[in-house]
C-alpha cells in the first residue's frame, strides 16, 4: 500500500512539470568606452556598441560593433584637441578602429594633468574625467628565479621589490609584456596601498593574462630565454574603482556563491567602460636561456 502511494504521489508530481523557455530581451544598444591616456604618449579612445550576451563572437560580428563617425575630443582645460579615426591590423588580419590626435600633434599626456574626455555620437553626449597622477610607486629591482616545485626547468617567475610613498590613496595597476607579445594586465591587476602603505615589498610578478582566452597553467609563468617588460602605472580612484569591479565580475563568472557587484563606470549618459589616465614606469628583464 505504501508502494502504491509513493508511485501515486510521484507521477503527480512528474506530471505536473513543465518545460520554461526563457527569452531574454536583446541587450540595450549602449556605447562601450575603452579610453586611455599615458604620460608620453597620445589618448587612445575605442568606441563600440554592446553585444547581446548570447551572440556568438566573430570576428565580423566584433567589426560590425565598432562605431564610426563619432565626434571625440580630449581637453586638459588648456588644450581641447579633436581625435580623428584611425585603424591597425590585429594578429589575425582584422581590423580594430580607434581614435586618435592627428598625425604630427604634440598633445601628449602630463604628470598631475586632469584631462576630460568628449564624445558626441549623434544627438548623444557622453563625457568622462580622469587624471595621471604623481608617480609614488617605484621599483627598486627586478630578477628571476627558478619556478619553485616546476619539473620544468624552463619555468621561471620574476620578482620585484618595489616601495610604496607615504600616504594612504596610491592605486596602482600593471600589465607585463613577453618578448614581441601585447602588453596584458594581470589576472588582478589594480591594488591600493591599504596593507603597505610606506614600505617597502617583494612580490612575484604575476604574468599578464588574455582574459579573451581560454587559461592553461604553462601560460601562468615565464620561460627560459623570454624577454619580460613590465608596466607599472599610478591611477588614480575612479580608474582603480572600474578595473577593481570589473575584475571581480570577471572572476566570478559562473559561481554561484559570488556576490553581484556593479561595475563603476565613469563614463556619463549610461555609456559603459572607463577614461583612464596612466602614470606609468617601465622595466624590462632578460631571462637568460639554459
Amino acid at each position: 500500500m505504501r508502494t502504491s502511494v509513493l508511485i501515486i504521489v510521484s507521477f503527480f508530481f512528474f506530471s505536473c512539470e513543465k518545460d520554461i523557455d526563457l527569452k531574454l530581451d536583446p541587450s540595450e544598444n549602449r556605447l562601450v568606452v575603452d579610453a586611455n591616456i599615458e604620460n608620453g604618449r597620445p589618448p587612445v579612445v575605442f568606441l563600440s556598441k554592446c553585444i547581446d550576451y548570447f551572440s556568438k563572437i566573430t570576428p565580423s560580428l566584433l567589426s560590425e560593433s565598432f562605431v564610426h563617425n563619432a565626434m571625440v575630443s580630449v581637453s586638459d582645460g588648456s588644450q581641447n584637441v579633436k581625435l580623428i579615426e584611425d585603424t591597425i591590423v590585429d594578429i589575425t588580419g582584422n581590423k580594430i578602429f580607434y581614435y586618435t590626435t592627428p598625425k604630427g600633434s604634440i598633445f601628449l599626456g602630463k604628470i598631475n594633468t586632469t584631462y576630460k574626455l568628449n564624445i558626441q555620437l549623434g544627438n548623444d553626449f557622453y563625457t568622462a574625467t580622469t587624471t595621471i597622477p604623481e608617480i609614488t610607486r617605484r621599483v627598486d629591482s627586478m630578477w628571476w628565479e627558478k619556478l619553485p616545485f616546476s619539473d620544468d626547468p624552463k619555468a621561471s617567475r620574476v620578482m620585484i621589490t618595489a616601495k610604496d610613498k607615504a600616504g594612504l590613496g596610491d592605486y596602482i595597476r600593471y600589465f607585463t609584456k613577453v618578448n614581441s607579445g601585447p602588453f596584458l594586465p594581470g589576472f588582478t591587476s589594480v591594488y591600493d596601498d591599504d596593507i603597505i602603505d610606506g614600505k617597502t615589498y617583494t612580490i612575484p610578478l604575476e604574468k599578464g593574462f588574455d582574459k579573451n582566452g581560454i587559461f592553461v597553467d604553462s601560460l601562468s609563468y615565464y620561460k627560459r630565454g623570454d624577454t619580460v617588460t613590465f608596466k607599472l602605472c599610478q591611477i588614480d580612484k575612479n580608474t582603480y574603482e572600474f578595473w577593481r569591479t570589473y575584475e571581480f565580475s570577471y572572476q566570478s563568472i559562473g559561481n554561484p556563491f559570488s556576490s553581484p557587484v556593479k561595475i563603476q563606470s565613469n563614463i556619463s549618459n549610461n555609456a559603459l567602460g572607463c577614461f583612464s589616465g596612466y602614470a606609468a614606469q617601465y622595466r624590462t628583464l632578460i631571462i637568460p636561456k639554459l
